[in-house]
């Protein structure tokens, strides 16, 4: 008892076992999990709409369509929606004990990378305009300048800049290219894969737009998600993608006032 109590002689105590490591979803566990992300990326829009109906005494279709297609809704929608999809993503990625930051590539990276990448973007959507011109197609504000004179009329013109251009690129990009990207190309789907399966889920996002501008989002995000496996940065596509909507943003603000 005595050799028991001796600090040189600690009592043997047994090890608490190991923490299973962490891991990473698969297809079936990432393709469920991104469809509970989608959901409350949807719910948390819906619930400004649902909000904005519940304020009108006696509402009509007439009213609806325009409650929701009107530039304040959408703008608070998109916002109401990045911390939905945050909270979501979070439930999502800690079961697998892997950081937050980690599984979504929350990381920096260069200014040489940001440069290569702005080129990128900026030599995609040049060809594209090539191509829309080619094509005769009439340059219009379409369903972007609908939108930002609906704002501007309700004086939330600089909500929907701050929706389209930080609220949306955050949400859109952790989603795709952080959490599905993540998830899939650590499958048979490989790297290239997984950037074109979340490449077309992200169009799927956009069906607002006719094809020839659905064409245009998916060779964008095919390019985003190849930087993202390229430099292992998604704030780098946060960032790119935050840009290409402002110049799209400014873009049909010019187009609409010639109209």
């Amino acid at each position: 008892m005595t050799d028991a109590l001796a600090p040189e002689n600690p009592p043997l105590t047994a090890a608490p076992p190991p923490l299973p490591p962490p891991r990473v979803w698969k297809f079936w566990g990432t393709t469920l999990w991104g469809l509970f992300v989608f959901g409350g990326m949807f719910l948390g829009q819906l619930a400004v709409v649902i909000y904005f109906m519940l304020k009108q005494d006696a509402p009509n279709i007439a009213t609806v369509i325009q409650t929701v297609g009107g530039g304040l809704t959408i703008a608070l929608s998109i916002i109401t929606g990045l911390p939905a999809v945050l909270l979501a993503l979070w439930i999502a990625i800690r079961p697998t004990r892997t950081p937050f930051a980690d599984y979504l590539a929350l990381r920096w990276t260069s200014w040489k990378n940001f440069a290569i990448g702005m080129a990128a973007l900026a030599l995609l959507v040049g060809v594209w305009g090539l191509v829309s011109r080619a094509l005769g197609r009439e340059v219009s504000p379409g369903f972007m300048g609908d939108v930002l004179k609906s704002a501007q009329a309700e004086g939330a013109l600089w909500l929907l800049v701050i929706a389209f251009c930080i609220a949306a690129p955050v949400s859109e990009e952790l989603f795709a290219r952080g959490f599905l990207y993540r998830g899939w190309s650590e499958t048979a789907l490989r790297p290239g894969g997984a950037i074109l399966l979340s490449s077309l889920v992200w169009t799927l996002l956009h069906l607002q737009y006719d094809w020839f501008s659905l064409s245009e989002v998916f060779s964008i995000g095919f390019v985003f998600g190849y930087l993202r496996y390229r430099f292992n940065s998604t704030w780098l596509t946060i960032v790119l993608h935050g840009l290409n909507n402002l110049a799209a943003t400014l873009q049909a603000l010019w187009l609409a006032g010639q109209s």
